[in-house]
């Protein structure tokens, strides 16, 4: 399983441990992933897809996972999740 959002595009970023004397260790700063199952009222089915605790407030902002889709670019989109919308978008 990726660490990357389905649904934005967000993947872990690189950066430094600072110790207090300044000494710098690599690490790696993780997005918050959930699996979260999405229900779509136009597709009448549950998905289920890996995204952050951010994009899941913003599906819940735009009004469920069939309304966030038709208004997200696809260049941040997984290629189910292109499907996905392709789908939807040619249903309504």
């Amino acid at each position: 399983m990726s660490k990357r959002c389905e649904l934005t595009g967000v993947s872990p970023l690189k950066g430094h441990n600072v110790s207090h004397s300044n000494n710098k260790t690599k690490r790696r700063f993780l997005p918050n992933l959930r699996k979260i199952s999405f229900k779509s009222d136009i597709l009448k089915r549950n998905i289920k897809l890996n995204v952050t605790n951010s994009a899941l407030r913003t599906v819940d902002f735009k009004g469920g996972l069939d309304k966030f889709l038709k208004t997200a670019k696809n260049n941040k989109l997984s290629k189910r999740v292109k499907k996905i919308k392709f789908s939807i978008s040619s249903r309504s």
